[in-house]
């Protein structure tokens, strides 16, 4: 039921629930089939309501109410056939079967269950427990017949069958075992084989309690007792008939409770205890005159012959309807004959008018293949000058974005250049010294230290140089790429790096306009991350876009608690977390601990031409088109929020980690 993304199928599993409950709680029968049956006949659904119906049917015939059951059944009986709903047909008939089996109608009852054995043998039955509750029926009806012999038959092939079969569990109705174990034991009795008889009973008992069949265990008990009581054993027969009567009571399952106790009221009577006498017979009057009240048996009587004479009817229609369509037939072939000479004369003359008509359309077929032509060609220019335009779109947004760089870039690059000129001298000032020194041609043991050292000082300062240069590079080439016309292409990269660079890079250009403006970058970089292979350009202007954005939210929100009573407890705060989820996926995120984005916006934050800022400040790449270019790399791009309190992204992309090698001119 939770799973189910149709009002049919929980219709249908409506019914199933309800039928779970049939022999243990019959007030979660009534309320799942009547759920169902409101749903049903809310969407129109026949083959719900007739199923559902026919729960309620079976509900009221436990209860006693085998008139008011009859005529519930064949209700469903009608939606199950005009549904042709071949299975809910089946099962119909066969608890219709039980209400003439209640009152010992056999006739009736081996008709209904008989038509219910074809339905299940016409084709293939997904449900064994039901053809074995048909047999076990039919078993059972002619066991009340005298004739054991059939009823031995049937039972042998309801046991067999309930044996063997590998979908009795997956049932709703539940594993019928105790039904077939507590018939074969009342045959069994009828054929003077009462120690074999205990044995199927006690068995069907304890084979009810998994499945909770509290029919089945009620039943179980008064065979038990009626058996004890036919051996003149009175205490196992009382004891017995109380646990069957208990039971009965809680369903409450009216022909048990009836013959429980009748027993204990007889046996109590012979022991002259009054008292128990008289509850047991009250018990035993109100459950005679639910099932035997002479006005419900009449009424059932009417109900049975109605539906007789209604299938009578159908049966002579049908008749007259076979008769009708033999005359209609050959009245319609000799018509066929008449209009078909008609149609040969009438095609003739179409035919001519035709091919008058076939030269007109193919002088107007040359026309048109001439305009569609000329459309192409107009198309196709068309199409041209857009690819043009998107191109040119394409390339201005990337100036735009380098634009926007061009501060931090320079941030950047001051620190490594300066850097590389303080070492460049230094390094001069040590070769003249050096130089000097060597000039002298004679040193001592003290002054060979000193040039090992000053050497090696020199060495360490290539060094940096080096770094600070190789730095430099890096950073050039990235925005020579991130800039490009060529094509997208994947490259071995060191994410942790590049991710980092931009986040430094974007907040020294928020810096450059806002000189006033701090924020903690707080970098959790995992060194398991690795060098990855992505499109390097395509994933720097997705994190520029979410560093912006970041960023913008820390200021906005700084500015709202400028004269605020927090404003010194708050600290602007941007933290790009960096993680291997998997051998074949990684995983970057964004997060601030801005304003956050409100409940009214956040459907709408990857849609294309969004954006809650003022006009003039929402420039740059978009978050649609952010998702996009996520998107295209195979990855995903989604966002967490608080109002209030944060804003994070989380880009999930699909990155095999790459074999050590060299990235940026170093070995990695």
């Amino acid at each position: 039921m939770a799973q189910a993304t149709t009002d049919t199928s929980r219709v249908l599993l409506l019914a199933d629930l309800s039928a779970s409950f049939r022999y243990s709680h019959f007030d979660s029968v009534q309320r799942y089939a009547r759920e169902g049956l409101v749903l049903a006949r809310r969407i129109g659904y026949f083959k719900g309501e007739g199923r559902c119906l026919a729960r309620i049917g079976l509900l009221q015939g436990e209860r006693g109410n085998l008139p008011q059951a009859l005529r519930t059944n064949l209700e469903a009986l009608r939606l199950n056939q005009l549904s042709h709903d071949a299975e809910g047909t089946a099962r119909t008939l066969n608890q219709t079967g039980l209400l003439y089996q209640a009152l010992d109608d056999y006739r009736p009852a081996l008709n209904y269950y008989f038509r219910a054995k074809a339905i299940y043998e016409q084709g293939p039955v997904g449900d064994d427990s039901q053809l074995v509750s048909v047999l076990t029926n039919l078993g059972s009806t002619y066991e009340g017949c005298h004739q054991l012999d059939s009823a031995e038959y049937f039972l042998q092939q309801a046991y067999a069958l309930t044996t063997r079969s590998k979908t009795i569990n997956q049932s709703p109705w539940g594993n019928p075992m105790p039904y077939v174990l507590r018939e074969l034991g009342l045959l069994a009795v009828a054929k003077g084989q009462q120690a074999e008889a205990v044995r199927y009973y006690h068995h069907s008992a304890r084979s009810a309690v998994p499945e909770n069949d509290q029919r089945s265990v009620a039943r179980a008990f008064q065979y038990l007792a009626e058996l004890y009581h036919e051996q003149g054993r009175a205490d196992s027969s009382v004891y017995y008939a109380r646990r069957a009567l208990s039971v009965g009571l809680t369903l409450p399952y009216v022909v048990g409770v009836m013959r429980s106790s009748r027993l204990l009221a007889n046996a109590f009577t012979r022991r002259r205890a009054s008292d128990s006498t008289l509850k047991y017979l009250s018990i035993m009057q109100m459950a005679e005159d639910s099932l035997y009240d002479p006005q419900r048996i009449k009424q059932l009587d009417a109900i049975g012959f109605a539906e007789q004479q209604r299938l009578y009817q159908l049966e002579q229609e049908r008749a007259e309807y076979s008769a009708r369509l033999r005359t209609y037939a050959l009245a319609t072939g000799l018509g066929v004959l008449g209009l078909l000479v008609l149609l040969m004369a009438w095609h003739n003359r179409q035919q001519r008018r035709a091919n008058a008509q076939l030269q007109a359309l193919n002088e107007q077929v040359t026309q048109q293949k001439q305009e569609l032509t000329t459309q192409r060609d107009r198309l196709a220019a068309m199409l041209q000058e857009l690819r043009t335009a998107q191109h040119q779109l394409v390339l201005r947004e990337k100036m735009a974005s380098l634009g926007e760089l061009i501060a931090g870039l320079a941030h950047e690059i001051q620190q490594p250049a300066q850097a590389i000129g303080n070492l460049a001298g230094v390094s001069g000032q040590l070769g003249q010294e050096l130089r000097a020194e060597l000039l002298k041609g004679s040193f001592a043991p003290g002054e060979l230290e000193l040039f090992d050292e000053m050497l090696l000082n020199l060495t360490r300062h290539q060094s940096k140089i080096a770094q600070h240069g190789q730095r430099v590079t890096s950073l050039v080439r990235g925005m020579l790429e991130y800039g490009g016309t060529q094509p997208s292409a994947r490259q071995h990269t060191d994410l942790n790096a590049l991710a980092e660079d931009y986040l430094r890079l974007t907040y020294h250009d928020v810096r450059a306009k806002q000189n006033q403006f701090h924020a903690a970058l707080l970098p959790r970089l995992d060194p398991a991350l690795g060098i990855v292979n992505v499109v390097r350009h395509d994933l720097g202007r997705v994190l520029i876009s979410l560093f912006a954005n970041a960023f913008y939210a820390v200021q906005q929100r700084h500015q709202q608690t400028r004269d605020a009573a927090e404003a010194d407890e708050y600290v602007p705060q941007v933290t790009l977390f960096t993680q291997r989820i998997s051998d074949e996926e990684i995983q970057l995120r964004v997060r601030d601990n801005g304003l956050g984005i409100s409940p009214a916006a956040l459907p709408f934050v990857f849609d294309r031409f969004f954006s809650t800022k003022p006009a003039g400040e929402g420039l740059g790449l978009g978050l649609g088109l952010s998702r996009e270019i996520v998107q295209g790399l195979g990855g995903t791009l989604s966002v967490e929020t608080e109002p209030g309190e944060y804003t994070e992204f989380i880009i999930s992309l699909p990155a095999p980690a790459v074999a050590p090698g060299l990235v940026d001119g170093q070995l990695v």
